[in-house]
């Protein structure tokens, strides 16, 4: 059955609570619409701080199950151990550290709608249930033996393509196909930069209602370099960016100044520099002990990665004031990945 026009740009107009005009949030705001028409699960695709969350609840409160719960899981940022218990409950007894009955977030969100973030991150084992709540509606409590049946609507995301994380054993295929019934990618904001100034003025009012300050107009080069800006962090640093400036202002003007230099382009160039110098560096080093005449072309190729890798994690934590789990989620890996990446480049000793 088609749709009339009228009905076309209904589907197209903004969700509540998601700021955006552009023709990408359009496309966006007309699948959420249509996907909150069923019980079907949603996959939600984008980098980190696109805003996955917002437009999970947008779903829910669209839905038949907008009465019902709203149940959100961080999968990234537990242990296997504790997501487990997290996601399902338990029983007393069933490990140290159990000493009552716990309900699980899945028993939580009967009768509504489930939203598990970072679904990448999950151990295969974990993947196994999951695979049967979606399948059967059906589970047991860490320890325990009676199978409990819920009706709950499963929205998951993911940072990363998990067709690659298919393909490189990580997560399973056929848990994949049941979350990815009906997928919608977010874009990052870099390709959605008309939306910069209605971003910014809706997180000027929040947080001049929230400070009670009076920030409420923009520099006209502010929004110009705003939108040179390529966004790594997408709209969670933008809004990081307009707290700061309504928190700093001495009046009523988000002025160029109050930009972080990262944004002005000064920072970046200086990293730049050091990274192009350090690279350079690095390969004359290895052509003088003539790496480049012998047949084992992967250490040259694994030695500059991890150069590179080494330069890149060392500035992101010096830009997340060296906080792992913010930079992990900059730089959109795990934190046990940073973690350990962090050991072997030597960078978590001070």
């Amino acid at each position: 059955m088609s749709l009339g026009n009228s009905n076309q740009d209904k589907l197209d107009d903004p969700l509540d609570g998601v700021i955006g005009n552009s023709n990408a949030m359009k496309d966006v705001f007309r699948q959420t619409r249509l996907a909150a028409q069923s019980d079907a699960s949603v996959l939600l695709l984008g980098e980190t701080g696109v805003g996955k969350e917002v437009i999970a609840h947008s779903l829910h409160q669209l839905s038949d199950r907008a009465t019902g719960p709203m149940i959100t899981v961080n999968c990234g940022a537990l242990s296997e151990n504790l997501l487990e218990s997290e996601l399902f409950g338990h029983v007393k007894g069933a490990f140290t550290g159990a000493i009552a009955n716990r309900t699980g977030r899945f028993e939580a969100a009967h009768n509504g709608t489930i939203f598990l973030d970072e679904i990448n991150s999950t151990s295969r084992h974990l993947q196994i249930k999951l695979l049967r709540v979606l399948q059967q509606k059906q589970f047991e409590r860490v320890g325990a033996t009676e199978t409990i049946s819920v009706d709950v609507r499963v929205i998951a995301a993911s940072n990363k393509d998990l067709l690659d994380a298919v393909d490189d054993g990580e997560f399973r295929e056929d848990l994949y196909w049941r979350l990815n019934v009906l997928p919608i990618q977010i874009p990052p904001l870099r390709q959605r930069k008309e939306d910069i100034p209605l971003l910014v003025a809706h997180f000027l009012k929040l947080y001049s209602r929230h400070y009670d300050r009076h920030v409420v107009h923009i520099s006209d080069k502010t929004i110009e370099t705003l939108n040179k800006y390529h966004w790594p962090g997408n709209v969670r640093e933008l809004q990081n960016y307009a707290e700061r400036a309504v928190v700093t202002a001495m009046g009523d003007e988000f002025e160029y100044d109050l930009l972080p230099d990262v944004v002005k382009g000064d920072r970046r160039r200086k990293i730049s520099n050091v990274r192009a110098a350090d690279l350079d560096g690095l390969v004359q080093e290895l052509i003088q002990h003539g790496v480049e005449n012998s047949s084992d072309d992967d250490n040259l190729f694994n030695r500059i990665v991890s150069r590179i890798e080494k330069e890149l994690i060392s500035q992101i934590m010096v830009e997340c004031d060296n906080v792992q789990i913010k930079a992990a989620k900059r730089l959109g890996i795990n934190r046990n990945t940073l973690h350990k990446k962090m050991k072997d480049y030597g960078l978590d000793e001070s």
